[in-house]
């Protein structure tokens, strides 16, 4: 599912400081880890779409590059945001 304009506004407010601030690694990832929830929950109903499938590895290795970036520059920020995302390693 597409996120629409008012949910990646909440998302960068919350992750990146304010709306406008697209362009902060934590926004980035914070959406990236959205749109990923949503394509796994939408790949547990229809299994066989390998489009999808594909689309999802491919995020999922953008976010772990920024994760990866954010690592080497800010490991305080870094961690704040694996604890903020419950994501892990």
């Amino acid at each position: 599912m597409k996120l629409n304009q008012e949910a990646k506004k909440q998302i960068f407010k919350k992750f990146g400081g304010s709306e406008t601030n697209t362009g902060s690694s934590e926004g980035q990832i914070a959406l990236f880890t959205e749109r990923i929830a949503s394509m796994t929950e939408h790949l547990r109903i229809k299994q066989k779409d390998h489009s999808t499938e594909r689309s999802l590895i491919r995020l999922v290795g953008k976010r772990r590059r920024l994760l990866d970036y954010l690592h080497k520059t800010d490991i305080e920020r870094y961690r704040k945001i694996i604890s903020d995302l419950n994501i892990r390693k």
